[in-house]
């Protein structure tokens, strides 16, 4: 009788473990999820109805979850539930091989195993797009807008930030976009903006937001249609110069906010990766790195160019 208790326990706390087990997969889903997108857990509570701390609660995996809950979690985040649950306690022996495969390679040989498999797949064939209207990608603070102004006047082409178009279309700031009308809402004036953009300038350069790539549709509309350069900065840099564009919100939790910074830095990583050049902004003072810029842009339109001339 005491054999049968001791293996009743067991048993129960073997489904106890695989349950915790489960729930913080599934939390460390939804965050990567909700870091790509660049949604605010305030944000994600107001789209949903669900309250931040339970909101919280599903991230560390603290409690269980309604499926009714997943289901608004999913929604908003603008994925299936399959996309959200995935198979968070297996893996196939596919994907455990090409996992220990990659385990420990470097960004270079990981870049050329993400643009591999686009290829393959059919996702980045519009990622070698050559144009004269160059588009400027990466996080806030990456130097979109001032690079982007000073390469645009000094090519004598139109400079277009992509944020305060979307903010013309809407009637509104972004902040009050997601508020009061939610992410699809928002994807839906900037997928409206990039593409009256195109068809106005066949020459430009143009600053997107950061979380443009989080949307398939955006983003390979702006791959097929715009020579991509992808600003890179390191988090530190983020934060200085987004504190000095007069965002002193950082400053209320800035090891906290560090910490979302480089997890949505590590979750989009993969996109803008996809960008046909790269461009390190925090090797270099400004004029320096203008430089690079500017003999990176003579680069691109020579190539243009001849392509045109060759058609």
């Amino acid at each position: 009788m005491a054999n049968t208790r001791k293996v009743k326990n067991a048993s129960a706390t073997s489904r106890d473990t695989e349950e915790q087990l489960f729930l913080v997969a599934l939390g460390q889903r939804v965050r990567t999820l909700r870091d790509r997108g660049g949604i605010t857990r305030k944000s994600l509570s107001l789209a949903t109805g669900v309250s931040e701390r339970h909101l919280a609660n599903l991230e560390y995996g603290e409690g269980n979850v309604s499926v009714l809950v997943l289901l608004q979690v999913a929604s908003a985040l603008q994925c299936s539930l399959a996309e959200l649950i995935g198979d968070v306690t297996t893996s196939s022996p596919e994907w455990l091989m090409i996992r220990s495969l990659l385990e420990n390679r470097d960004e270079q040989t990981l870049h050329k195993v993400r643009l591999a498999i686009g290829k393959a797949l059919g996702a980045v064939s519009a990622g070698n797009a050559i144009s004269s209207r160059i588009a400027l990608i990466g996080l806030r603070g990456a130097g979109k807008t001032t690079l982007g102004q000073m390469l645009a006047a000094d090519l004598e082409f139109p400079f277009i930030e992509l944020s305060r178009e979307i903010e013309k279309f809407a009637g509104c700031t972004i902040a009050e976009i997601q508020d009061l009308y939610g992410s699809k809402a928002y994807r839906r004036y900037e997928r409206r903006a990039l593409e009256e953009a195109v068809q106005i300038y066949p020459e430009a350069v143009i600053a997107t937001p950061g979380g443009l790539v989080s949307d398939p549709v955006n983003f390979d509309l702006l791959l097929s249609c715009c020579t991509t350069i992808w600003l890179r900065a390191k988090p530190e840099d983020h934060m200085r110069r987004v504190i000095e564009q007069g965002d002193f919100r950082p400053m209320a939790g800035a090891r906290e906010a560090m910490q979302d910074l480089k997890s949505i830095l590590a979750s989009r990583e993969g996109f803008y990766s996809r960008a046909r050049y790269q461009l390190d902004t925090s090797q270099k003072p400004l004029q320096p790195t203008f430089h690079d810029l500017r003999c990176l842009a003579d680069d691109i339109l020579q190539l243009d160019t001849a392509i045109e001339n060759a058609v």
